[in-house]
């Protein structure tokens, strides 16, 4: 489980005792893969003919989109209760578009299919594919500036675990071989 620190939230600012940022971390990976995995199944059902993947792709579809909902709506909440500087910001607005847009894109699949699920042609399968890949790609984009955020600019990680993190790491610590067993400092 990723955690991201935030020092000691309110009670306004958690959810079953996850400040913001964590819920935000903990939630929007399990969509991001239901709606992945949707796309992939979805074309095997395609090339396959089988219905079978076709229902699975469905369901896995809606539910992706419910729990890309929550995502979104957890990502909001968390954006006013990390610390943070212009960088970072501008990261988590360009991440906050591209994260509405996939939503809306898998929202206008999502209610095609259950509008059109059983009277779709072939064709309109192909273009509900197309629109579904389409989702992909922005969902890819809105985690690698999610990603980006966390990972290069350090977004969650409150000031004052920052400044401890930064004394610990300039410390130095040592490494043990695990095959000699000798002791190796190393200062990063």
């Amino acid at each position: 489980m990723l955690l991201l620190l935030h020092g000691d939230p309110s009670p306004a600012t958690t959810i079953l005792g996850y400040d913001f940022p964590e819920l935000h971390a903990m939630v929007n990976h399990f969509p991001a893969a239901l709606l992945v995995v949707a796309v992939f199944l979805e074309i095997v059902a395609l090339v396959s003919g089988r219905d079978s993947f076709r229902l699975v792709s469905y369901w896995t579809l809606i539910l992706g989109v419910i729990g890309a909902g929550a995502a979104v709506a957890s990502g909001l909440l968390a954006e006013d209760a990390i610390d943070h500087g212009e960088v970072i910001h501008q990261i988590m607005e360009e991440h906050e578009m591209l994260a509405l847009w996939t939503l809306g894109v898998f929202t206008a699949l999502m209610l095609w299919r259950i509008v059109r699920e059983r009277r779709m042609t072939r064709g309109e399968r192909i273009a509900a594919l197309v629109l579904g890949l389409a989702g992909t790609g922005l969902l890819v984009d809105t985690g690698r500036h999610g990603g980006e955020m966390v990972f290069e600019h350090a977004a969650g990680v409150s000031n004052q675990n920052m400044e401890r993190e930064l004394k610990d790491r300039l410390a130095g610590h040592q490494h043990e071989d695990g095959a000699t067993g000798e002791t190796h400092e190393h200062v990063h």
